[in-house]
């Protein structure tokens, strides 16, 4: 039995949590549930052949890139399907709750932090935690092996480099 294996059941409520965290960002007639993407990142992450966490927050950060990754190439091919559309601002707060063209801003907000991935690895980790995951400033710290300190500096820092990659 996997390391994915043993520790999704124990965390599964954690990940439904995260889960939900991601969908309330999405459009409000969203294909996916909660559930299935719980479902859907499980899959990814069993498909690892390397899987080791650290703790709890490691495992959760990686399932919620997992997630992420989902919604992402949901988007991609929802964003096919209808070639287009208008392109909506995106902010980076917590509550953020992206409308109908959610599918084209998860698309931008992808792009741009993998942009930002390759200048600053840590800031997009970061982002991916405390965003997509839901992480606090300690869990997040926790899983990138620094202090929440510099967490903080990082999340203040990675939302001013997003918020101008994202300026219309």
């Amino acid at each position: 039995m996997s390391l994915v294996e043993q520790l999704t059941p124990v965390l599964y409520d954690e990940l439904r949590r995260v889960a939900h965290l991601q969908l309330r960002r999405e459009r409000p007639d969203h294909t996916l549930g909660t559930t299935a993407l719980v479902h859907e990142a499980y899959l990814k992450l069993a498909d690892q052949t390397r899987s080791s966490f650290a703790d709890r927050a490691h495992f959760l950060a990686t399932a919620a890139v997992a997630m992420r990754r989902v919604l992402v190439d949901h988007a991609r091919g929802r964003a096919r399907e209808k070639r287009g559309g208008a392109q909506l601002p995106v902010t980076l707060d917590e509550e953020l709750a992206l409308g109908a063209g959610s599918c084209d801003a998860l698309l931008e907000l992808d792009d741009a932090l993998a942009r930002l991935g390759e200048i600053e690895p840590r800031l997009a980790r970061v982002v991916e935690c405390r965003f997509f995951g839901g992480l606090t400033d300690e869990e997040t710290a926790s899983a990138l092996g620094t202090t929440a300190r510099t967490v903080r500096r990082d999340w203040v820092k990675a939302k001013g480099w997003l918020y101008q990659a994202l300026r219309p």
